[in-house]
This record gives structure tokens, C-alpha cells and sequence, in this order.
């Protein structure tokens, strides 16, 4: 990518068939923008404030249980409601809504208020894999559900309410506009080149190494060609299956492995709590057989240059097309050259 490294360009993204635009020679400009207060890891392993530390009350006034691993409940503010009614509306097509039934959750990673993925060993990140892979064919197993969406706000950058280390579950009604243009894409792929769209992406990215960044022998870590976000990443399973239920016992700990590794080096780029959102696209839950799909989880973190300057969506992104100034391969090999060791377990500096 060497004859792109310097010159604005614009990169495709097969998965949704939009553009980004990538202006490396901008990484030059100098910085007056806004900056953020650096991310602090929480410091205690029990808040008694917080409503997700075991034995302590909620929102909702019901007491969480001594939990030993995770723990999952119902949102207690859910964005879905299970018996949402009432008329559709369309007036000439130009002023249309519907009702959407959903299940909102919370899954709690640890009873520890002080943890992350990043400081979580692979053997206690194993059950919170074995959590979502269980919620996923439950909640697909309803009638009304169509997509199980699995996803975690971390850091407060990212509008997560409360630092104990937790994701959201939606499942909802429809599929929501990303799962559209994916399923769109990854079937008009298989339809036209009998492939995986993800497999053959994949093979590709195995032999160019430019844009890896960590991996094992069932799952790749990687800045994608198309990326957005400074250090979005995108973790792909080596073998093509649409879902967490479908994984083998070695791949769920495969998994595991590589959202540890993953994490622990965003956290050591900046040495920070590195926020990011990230979810998992498994396979519509429709009742219909998605040969076409490829399990995958995307990782979508707002640092830019600093602990304390983000990327903002404005401008053109918001009125054209995104924006990128920093490379994905630049992205990459600063990712890839992140210890594995975590920052916080550094030897004291003299």
C-alpha cells in the first residue's frame, strides 16, 4: 500500500458497499481541538454505589446475587419493550413507522468492579463467551426474534453509565440497518462468486500481513482495508460459521483469547482504559438458513491521537462520506506492537 501512504484515496467496504475517504498527509495538521480527560481504570474490586457489584440494589430496587462469575438480568431501563403494540403508520411512503417488539439485558463479566477484558485471564473470560453463546440461541429461539444483537460501551467516552465491566444484549423484532447492508452484501457475494465474501477477505489480509494485529489458531485480529475509526479492528474466526452456537469448545476459547489480546494492546497504545463499542454480527435469527453469513465482532474505539483527543464524526462525515487520516496499516502495526503484557503490570519505572 506503499503508493497510498501519502496521496488522499478512497477505500471500499464489501460489507456495506459505502466508501471512506483516507487523507494520510492530514496526520500532519496540528491539534487545537477539543481534548478529553484520559480514561482511569476503576480502582476498587467492590463499589458499594455501584448497581452491578454482587448484593448490592439496583435502579429497579431488586438486589443483585452473590454472583461467583457473571450475571444476567433484564435492562432495567430497556430500550425494547416484549409487548410493543399499536398501528403502523405510512402516509405516502414518506412518513412511515411501526411498532418493534425486543428484549432488552445486561450481562455483568465479573463480580469484580475492577476488571475488563483486558485484565480478565482467557479461563474468566471462557463463561461470559459461554453467556452470550447461550443468550444468542435462547433469544433467537423466540418466534418474534430476528436479530441478537451482543454488544459492550466501554469507557465513558462511549456513554457507558457505569465502569463495572458489563455489555448490553438487544434483541430485536427486525433487522437493524448494519445487519441489512451485511446480509445484503455477504449473500449477493455467495450468489455471484459461490464464496464467503469474509473467508476470501480473510485469506487475503493471512497473506498480505500488513493489516493483522494479533491471532490464534482459530481466530485473526485486524484493521480492516476500509476501517473508520483511528484503530477500529475487526476479529474474524480462522473457519467460516455464522455463530457463537456453532463454535467448538477450542474456538469458544480461542475467542476468548483473542478479545484478551486484542484489548490488552488497545489499553497499552496510550496506556489508558482504551474506550471502544464493540458487538458481535452472528446470523439473523429468521427461522431461514444464512449459508452466506460469517460470525464476526467489530471494535469501534474513538482515540485519535492521544489518551485525550478523539476522532469526531462532523463535517463531510456526517454530510458526505467518512473520514480517516491515519492509514489502516499504520493503525495496525502500532497495535501489533503493543505489548501483550498488560500496561498497569509493568515493572515501576525507577
Amino acid at each position: 500500500m506503499t503508493l497510498l501512504d501519502d496521496v488522499s484515496h478512497r477505500r471500499f467496504n464489501p460489507l456495506t458497499r459505502e466508501w471512506v475517504l483516507v487523507s494520510p498527509h492530514r496526520t500532519r495538521r496540528p491539534w487545537l481541538g477539543q481534548t478529553e480527560r484520559a480514561a482511569r481504570p476503576a480502582e476498587q474490586a467492590y463499589d458499594p454505589e455501584c448497581y452491578l457489584c454482587p448484593g448490592n440494589r439496583r435502579a429497579n430496587g431488586e438486589v443483585n446475587p452473590p454472583y461467583p462469575q457473571t450475571l444476567v438480568f433484564p435492562n432495567d431501563f430497556p430500550a425494547l419493550q416484549p409487548d410493543a403494540s399499536g398501528a403502523a403508520i405510512n402516509d405516502s411512503g414518506l412518513i412511515v413507522a411501526e411498532p418493534e417488539r425486543g428484549i432488552a439485558k445486561v450481562v455483568c463479566f465479573s463480580p469484580r468492579h475492577d476488571l475488563t477484558l483486558a485484565r480478565m485471564s482467557v479461563e474468566e473470560i471462557e463463561p461470559v463467551v459461554k453467556i452470550w453463546t447461550e443468550e444468542y440461541r435462547a433469544l433467537g429461539a423466540r418466534e418474534e426474534i430476528r436479530w441478537v444483537q451482543i454488544f459492550e460501551n466501554r469507557g465513558a467516552m462511549m456513554g457507558a453509565s457505569n465502569p463495572h465491566p458489563h455489555c448490553q444484549i438487544w434483541a430485536t423484532e427486525s433487522l437493524p440497518n448494519e445487519a441489512v447492508k451485511e446480509l445484503s452484501s455477504q449473500r449477493a457475494y455467495r450468489s455471484e462468486r459461490g464464496g464467503c465474501l469474509l473467508c476470501d477477505y480473510l485469506a487475503l489480509e493471512l497473506d498480505a500481513k500488513a493489516r493483522i494485529v494479533c491471532e490464534n489458531e482459530h481466530f485473526v485480529a485486524l484493521t480492516p482495508f476500509w476501517a473508520v475509526w483511528p484503530f477500529e479492528t475487526l476479529v474474524l474466526p480462522r473457519r467460516h460459521f455464522g455463530a457463537m452456537d456453532e463454535m467448538s469448545a477450542a474456538e469458544a476459547r480461542g475467542l476468548a483469547d483473542a478479545l484478551r489480546r486484542l484489548t490488552i494492546r488497545y489499553d497499552n497504545l496510550f496506556e489508558v482504559a482504551f474506550p471502544y463499542s464493540m458487538g458481535f454480527h452472528q446470523s439473523p435469527t429468521d427461522g431461514v438458513a444464512h449459508p452466506e453469513w460469517h460470525f464476526h465482532a467489530h471494535f469501534y474505539p474513538p482515540l485519535l491521537r492521544s489518551a485525550t483527543v478523539r476522532k469526531f464524526m462532523v463535517g463531510f462525515e456526517l454530510l458526505g462520506s467518512p473520514q480517516r487520516d491515519i492509514t489502516p496499516e499504520s493503525a495496525a502495526l502500532r497495535l501489533r506492537d503493543a505489548p501483550e503484557s498488560h500496561y498497569l503490570d509493568w515493572p515501576a519505572a525507577d
